[in-house]
């Protein structure tokens, strides 16, 4: 939406920078409103790139919730084929090898995963899944809410 208001095209992704400074100052204008709900859609790939975005959050008083589709990165490239407008190959690899879950730790009130169901008879998938979180004693945050999903 933003690229879209400011250039007219959401596949411009030259002036990042404008980007997601515009973006920041959008989520600050509805902060400092106190709208009830608010959304961001980003990638957002590690802890780095999400810490300003709590924060700012936080500053105002606001809980922050993630929503993490833990989708393979061989599913992630097919439906990327299927698209009108694809990201390259080369660099959805590089997404996948920076993506970092989202943590407790990080700030999130509550993280939500979204996961494949698995069609009749396939074998699960064979990485390795990351763990998220642990057992919560007293005082720690909850395990985060998984969902499987047909998306």
């Amino acid at each position: 939406m933003v690229r879209i208001l400011i250039f007219d095209d959401v596949t411009e992704q030259r002036y990042q920078d404008l980007v997601f400074s515009t973006l920041r100052s959008m989520l600050r204008a509805r902060l400092l409103a106190r709208r009830p709900s608010n959304y961001l859609d980003a990638t957002n790939l590690s802890p780095h790139e999400r810490r300003t975005w709590i924060k700012l959050a936080h500053d105002f008083g606001y809980e922050v919730h993630a929503v993490f589709f833990d989708v393979p990165p061989e599913v992630c490239i097919e439906r990327n084929r299927r698209r009108e407008r694809n990201v390259p190959e080369d660099v959805m690899q590089r997404m996948a090898q920076k993506l970092r879950p989202p943590k407790f730790e990080e700030g999130f009130a509550k993280i939500t995963v979204v996961r494949l169901k698995r069609k009749e008879g396939e074998m699960p998938h064979e990485e390795p899944r990351q763990e998220f979180g642990i057992a919560p004693d007293e005082g720690e945050p909850p395990e985060p809410e998984v969902v499987d999903s047909e998306y």
